[in-house]
């Protein structure tokens, strides 16, 4: 039983490197793309001014001011 729980232990610990190593390697390699942050009045052009300060002021009002909205759609 030592044997068995020992080696789950030793194939557990080589996942976890092997997931570390994979993630070094692609944060290194590929690095995130670039988002163009869009600017308020394209926002507004899709969703009426009104509707989108409401949004606005929910989301600051449930965060406690920490949260933004970056961009509201129709769904």
């Amino acid at each position: 039983m030592l044997v068995g729980m020992g080696t789950v232990f030793v194939v557990l610990l080589i996942v976890i490197g092997m997931g570390k190593l994979l993630i070094n390697m692609v944060n290194r390699f590929a690095p995130e793309e670039e988002v163009k942050p869009r600017a308020v009045g394209q926002m507004e052009q899709t969703i009426a001014p009104g509707v989108s300060k409401a949004i606005s002021a929910a989301v600051a009002s449930l965060t406690g001011g920490k949260g933004r909205v970056e961009k509201i759609e129709r769904l």
